[in-house]
């Protein structure tokens, strides 16, 4: 796996940042839920592209709902992105529904329930 450049990390960190914003306050999409947060963001480093993994609290279904919700709107995405930061090119997104929250959650009840079906003192 290639090593990322310090430039390359810090127009990461700044995507995120800003894309975090955009999805927070400016979309006004019903299917988008509140509870969305961007997880992290992999930019390309002629900045054509860039991935997006987000995070939905709540089911799978608001997940999926809110997934369709940034697709539809990536173009408004973009273009927001494009005057919050100053780059040569401003990236096409692509958004990923990032699950590994909801799969350490269900790792520890799992795990919790191992470690306390070994002893009743509850």
């Amino acid at each position: 796996m290639k090593k990322n450049s310090i430039k390359n990390t810090r127009v990461n960190g700044e995507v995120q940042r800003v894309l975090a914003e955009i999805i927070r306050g400016g979309i006004k999409d019903p299917r988008i839920s509140q509870l969305t947060s961007v997880v992290a963001t992999e930019v390309s480093p002629d900045l054509k592209t860039c991935k997006a993994w987000i995070s939905v609290l709540g089911d799978e279904e608001a997940g999926k709902r809110t997934l369709e919700g940034l697709k539809s709107a990536s173009g408004y995405i973009k273009n927001r992105l494009a005057k919050e930061i100053n780059l040569r090119n401003t990236p096409e997104i692509t958004f990923i529904l990032d699950q590994s929250i909801a799969y350490g959650v269900s790792m520890s009840r799992l795990i919790d329930e191992v470690a306390g079906g070994g002893s009743k003192e509850e």
